[in-house]
């Protein structure tokens, strides 16, 4: 999660570049001059989930200003938004709290006439999408999932790319996992050949066996501090985030990280942007909507958190390598709403952290 520069392109060179590409005078609608310099989006997102250079083009570009307030996790975000808290426009929920958020009936419809760049989204991921079917109330802004970070200074090449490196006596006391349900359950589940969003109790509770085999290796579930322990060198092999895990590395440092996504899958995420019921700035919401989605822009954002790009004419004009592609993700599945299931998944989930 860092700044780049802003990649120009002529609107000519982006209509060649995409079947389909839409007008540009359509694109380029913006709240009028006279009336935007007053105007205010109050915008909610992930900690460090955007380059601040495309804030700021986008306050100048249409003469404007972005109140941006950001969170930690779905958790955190929902409890405020149900509390009342914020008076925000848009937000950028993961695929189980969008789910979550339209059965609560707190999003608004996507008009999509008001989002011509929504066309540049690739439709091979559009059709994975199951939280939220057709893009009724969500426009997707990153697709990830977490891997494995490892340590090759320290850790002999030839280790197997599998969530079965938690398993290693010989890094024991040396490695992590996320401090987080979903994420570890998942891979447990991925590793014996398992859904992510399995309603199966019995395969839940082999999905506990297994993490409580883990755990007896691992230092910690830590979804906070261990991208900081792992470029401190304090852990050789984590489960987390390929951006959180680089942004802490100098360059020196990354020539000795391997990060994978294990052969056998994990639980991926689509973090979406959706614009509340009480919105007050909609109109100004889509503007930056479909700003984001310009593929100049979009190329922008996902070289600044190294994440495949899901925007198709942004591929061609990145700068930076993606610590992954959208084909290893191919064994991967989104999270979903667990519905009543999830208090049996909070169950199992306190069970091995306090331990049976």
């Amino acid at each position: 999660m860092k700044k780049l520069s802003l990649l120009l392109l002529s609107a000519a060179a982006l209509c060649l570049s995409v079947q389909g590409c839409s007008d540009s005078k359509k694109e380029e609608q913006a709240p009028s001059k006279d009336k935007s310099a007053e105007q205010k989006l109050f915008v909610y997102n992930w900690t460090y989930y955007i380059p601040d250079q495309v804030v700021r083009d986008f306050e100048k570009a249409y003469n404007v200003k972005v109140v941006y307030d950001m969170y930690a996790s779905n958790e955190e975000m929902f409890t405020k938004l149900k509390a009342g808290g914020g008076g925000y426009d848009l937000v950028f929920p993961s695929g189980d709290y969008v789910s979550i958020m339209i059965k609560e009936n707190m999003l608004e419809p996507i008009d999509k006439n008001k989002m011509p760049n929504f066309v540049n989204i690739d439709p091979a991921v559009l059709n994975k999408i199951n939280f939220d079917t057709g893009n009724k109330y969500s426009v997707p802004y990153m697709m990830g999932a977490a891997g494995v970070a490892v340590n090759t200074k320290e850790v002999p090449a030839g280790f197997d790319k599998s969530w079965s490196i938690f398993n290693r006596d010989d890094l024991k006391g040396r490695m992590t996992m996320l401090d987080d349900m979903r994420e570890v359950l998942g891979a447990a589940l991925k590793s014996l050949g398992y859904s992510v969003n399995t309603k199966n109790v019995e395969e839940l509770k082999k999905a506990k066996d297994l993490v409580k085999q883990w755990k007896s290796k691992i230092v910690k579930f830590d979804a906070e501090s261990f991208a900081k322990g792992f470029a401190a060198g304090d852990f050789l092999v984590v489960q987390g985030y390929a951006e959180n895990v680089f942004l802490e590395l100098d360059e020196e440092a990354k020539k000795n990280v391997s990060f994978f996504i294990p052969k056998e899958g994990s639980a991926m995420y689509m973090d979406s942007m959706v614009l509340l019921k009480n919105a007050k700035n909609k109109e100004l919401a889509y503007t930056f909507m479909n700003y984001i989605h310009k593929p100049e822009v979009y190329a922008q954002v996902a070289d600044f958190l190294m994440l495949p790009s899901i925007n198709v004419p942004a591929r061609d004009i990145r700068k930076v390598k993606p610590n992954y592609e959208i084909a290893d993700l191919e064994r991967s599945e989104f999270k979903e709403d667990l519905g009543d299931m999830l208090k049996d998944y909070n169950q199992i989930w306190q069970e091995i952290i306090v331990g049976e």
